[in-house]
């Protein structure tokens, strides 16, 4: 308990791993568990029925594991749960789940978010995903791995940001965002591929190939989207196959949009 700060308030209930530090000023509800090596800075309340994994460093004026802001919430046991080597810099908010979803709200592993980033109810964040200054996402909002969210970007409820896409700064997010893409603006428009974003994940120049095919079939082409989805399905095998399941990726996102992807 010497990782503890005098002053920080650890509720009876709470599990804290003895590795755990916790700044000045800090409370901690009777309902956390957090695991080894995580920091938490001074003057942040951790609340609810949260979880928080190994190795986060969380910083000062955070608000983790609150009530959510749907009118509905009546007070149910809902979850935060935070993974593993997270960073969450300052006022961040952080809201539970609820029972009209999945009643839990999660956090992956090794992501990056920033200052003053809001994660709503139910919004599931995969890995290596960042979010910069500001970035805003609304209840039951999914955003996948490796997925970065630019600085004063609103994501509306229920939307899905797509693997490896990039959202630029200060757009508006009302349509499904497909995987590799860049999109920015409101309205909203693709712009490219990610092509940065994949060189620095190590994908070969014959997958970025075949993904820019992928792109190009989809915005460029004057397909239907249905048109697009069969010209992409073709694409199967080409380059020896290298991106094939990249084509898998992108094909099930597109056909699971519930809302239309942006287009």
């Amino acid at each position: 308990m010497s990782k503890i700060h005098p002053t920080a308030i650890i509720e009876p209930g709470a599990e804290l791993h003895d590795s755990v530090e916790v700044g000045a000023y800090t409370l901690i509800g009777p309902h956390v568990k957090i695991g080894a090596g995580t920091t938490v800075g001074p003057h942040c309340v951790i609340e609810g029925h949260t979880t928080i994994g190994r190795d986060n460093r969380i910083f000062q004026f955070n608000s983790v594991g609150a009530a959510n802001q749907d009118k509905k919430y009546a007070g149910e046991p809902t979850t935060l749960v935070i993974g593993d080597r997270n960073t969450i810099r300052e006022f961040c908010t952080l809201n539970v789940g609820t029972v009209q979803d999945r009643g839990e709200t999660t956090i992956g592993n090794d992501n990056w978010i920033m200052a003053y980033c809001h994660v709503a109810h139910d919004v599931q964040i995969g890995n290596q995903v960042v979010m910069a200054n500001n970035a805003t996402l609304a209840g039951h909002v999914v955003v996948e791995d490796w997925a970065t969210v630019g600085g004063l970007t609103g994501v509306l409820q229920r939307m899905r940001i797509g693997a490896h896409a990039m959202v630029g700064f200060q757009a508006h997010v009302a349509q499904d965002v497909p995987p590799f893409m860049t999109v920015d603006g409101n309205p909203l428009a693709v712009r490219a591929v990610n092509v940065v974003g994949l060189k620095r994940r190590d994908f070969s120049a014959e997958r970025i190939g075949v993904i820019r095919q992928m792109h190009k079939l989809l915005y460029r082409s004057g397909h239907s989207l249905d048109e697009a989805k069969a010209a992409i399905e073709a694409l199967r095998g080409s380059e020896g196959g290298v991106a094939d399941g990249d084509i898998d990726v992108l094909l099930n996102f597109v056909t699971a949009a519930k809302y239309g992807i942006v287009r």
